[in-house]
């Protein structure tokens, strides 16, 4: 390995501690992460349990409710595209992105570095929409939603480049 510009960014310089319990950061985005993964794949288990039939109704209630046209519009579009398959591909996605979220808090809890990437990566792709939002949707909530992802992307960015990796 070629010497660091930066002697903190060196792996075998006393002031990183490759322990996982020495990285609170992590530890904290993991939680974060395993609850956002396990609420996924509670959805995905309702939305295969439940079917088409209550979501074309709930639908329909909010178009009652809304006094929409039922026959044009996108929710009238959208009750008709509910489908069998359409709602098992649904929770199939849901499901996936359950998964992967248990299994990158798993790797953040143990301090693994390729969970660091996939984090970084994940949060990373969400800052244009949170810029998009923000400018959509100028306020407090908006703005805390972006600081959090800037701040997740930079404790992971920092675990990596700590790491040399």
């Amino acid at each position: 390995m070629r010497p660091s510009l930066d002697p903190r960014l060196d792996p075998s310089h006393p002031h990183y501690n490759p322990d996982p319990h020495a990285h609170p950061g992590l530890h904290i985005i993991a939680l974060i992460e395993a609850v956002k993964g396990v609420l996924a794949v509670i959805a995905a288990s309702g939305l295969a349990i439940l079917g088409p039939a209550p979501l074309q109704h709930w639908v329909h209630v909010l178009i009652a409710r809304f006094e929409l046209d039922p026959q044009h519009g996108t929710l009238a579009l959208f009750a008709a595209k509910i489908s069998q398959g359409a709602v098992h591909w649904a929770a199939a996605a849901v499901m996936a992105y359950g998964v992967l979220h248990v299994f990158e808090a798993w790797g953040l809890w143990r301090a693994k570095v390729w969970a660091s990437w996939l984090g970084c990566l994940a949060a990373t792709l969400y800052l244009p929409i949170d810029l998009y939002a923000l400018g959509k949707h100028p306020g407090a909530p908006t703005v805390a939603v972006l600081a959090i992802n800037l701040l997740i992307v930079w404790v992971l960015a920092r675990d990596i480049f700590r790491r040399r990796y």
